[in-house]
């Protein structure tokens, strides 16, 4: 069925000599304290009935853990050496995210570099778009290209239902074979779908935009069309997150990069009524999946993610955690981030000092939390400080910041 729209829903300065030293002693103090209290843990940990599940998964179900889980969103990936030498042999994105053997490959690169508790698959939120009569392609120097861009309804009504199966079974056989390498607990296994509405930046402008200047005049002068666009996606991306499930992936997030273009009273249209049908249908279907909701720069809009009733609502890095945590509704949901990407730009111990400030804060709010960054990793990152990230992150003890 088609949705109507429905009325409107109701510093960082240079560090002193000083400041410099007691971010080092703070670091030592914390290592020393986790260290304490890892052999203190250890014990209950292995006595737990479900020891066998993965730490991510635990966290968000609310049972008590050590410390909270971290993975980083594009965490496999542009800034690291071993991906830069596999672009010299497989040289398109394209032929990087749909292979399953290049996929599986791409995705566990940083697990064998840090060990996060998540691994997210190597693909992207256009992936499924072509079983649906929607041809693209990623340039290198372009990015996403849309060959025909959708804007008329003869060219909605083409759009055609998505059958993964038959369109992108290497998405199926990469997550089942993730699944084997890093089950057992080790780590989650990760899938993500794009929302309707970023998809659909993508489809109508004909790839990336500063602007979004012909969605935004599609929604405002034949709405309708948009509609009916933005519910076919919708549909596809439910049937996309049960596949996605059906072969391994233990938890899904929903990436609505582009929500934030919107204003909120058009987001409450365009955006909001299909992230809430998109999770409403997927839990129907696959009511233990964990569904994690981001949007980036969602600063005004975090009262409306709430209502899309994802299990997690992920904080980008413009949102204080306190004031979003609070603003969501406490602790119904769980938070995943959000430190922003450009501190791993500094030195260790200001990277030291702000994940356990990250930790802190989301412990003192009494909420299940998943360290993570507030939007991507950026490329050039260095390696040795996403390295020193993930040591600090999984050093941590609740209890002892």
């Amino acid at each position: 069925k088609r949705l109507r729209p429905p009325s409107p829903i109701a510093r960082s300065q240079p560090a002193s000599h000083n400041m410099q030293t007691a971010i080092s002693l703070q670091t030592r103090n914390f290592r020393l304290k986790a260290a304490s209290s890892a052999r203190e843990a250890a014990p209950q940990a292995a006595s737990s009935s479900q020891a066998q599940d993965p730490l991510l998964l635990r966290a968000l179900r609310g049972e008590k853990v050590e410390r909270p889980p971290v993975w980083m969103m594009r965490q496999a990936g542009r800034y690291m050496k071993v991906y830069q030498d596999m672009c010299k042999v497989h040289k398109t994105f394209r032929e990087r995210s749909e292979n399953a053997d290049l996929a599986v490959e791409v995705s566990l690169q940083p697990w064998r570099a840090f060990q996060p508790d998540g691994v997210i698959l190597f693909s992207d939120i256009l992936t499924p778009i072509t079983g649906m009569n929607i041809p693209f392609d990623i340039l290198a120097s372009k990015g996403p290209v849309i060959f025909d861009p959708i804007r008329t309804q003869k060219q909605v009504d083409a759009v055609t239902e998505l059958n993964p199966e038959d369109c992108v079974p290497y998405v199926g056989e990469a997550l089942r074979r993730l699944r084997e390498e890093v089950g057992g607990g080790q780590s989650t296994v990760l899938g993500f779908v794009g929302a309707p509405f970023t998809l659909a930046t993508y489809i109508v402008e004909g790839g990336m935009s500063k602007n979004y200047t012909h969605i935004k005049k599609l929604m405002f002068s034949n709405p309708d069309v948009l509609h009916g666009l933005l519910q076919k996606l919708a549909d596809a991306v439910v049937t996309y997150i049960k596949y996605q499930a059906d072969n391994g992936a233990q938890a899904v997030q929903i990436f609505d990069s582009w929500a934030a273009q919107l204003a909120p009273r058009d987001f409450d249209v365009f955006s909001g009524p299909y992230l809430a049908y998109i999770i409403k249908e997927a839990k129907k279907q696959c009511p233990d999946l964990p569904i994690i909701l981001y949007i980036s720069n969602s600063g005004a809009l975090i009262e409306r993610m709430a209502k899309c009733n994802p299990d997690v609502i992920s904080l980008c890095h413009t949102v204080d955690m306190t004031e979003g945590i609070n603003r969501a509704g406490g602790d119904k949901f769980a938070y995943q981030g959000n430190m922003d990407a450009g501190v791993l730009f500094g030195d260790k111990d200001f990277i030291t000092k702000r994940v356990l400030e990250t930790i802190k804060t989301a412990e003192d709010n009494n909420v299940r939390h998943v360290m993570n960054l507030g939007h991507g990793i950026q490329q050039g990152t260095p390696e040795e400080n996403v390295a020193h990230f993930f040591e600090v992150a999984k050093a941590a003890r609740y209890g002892a910041l």
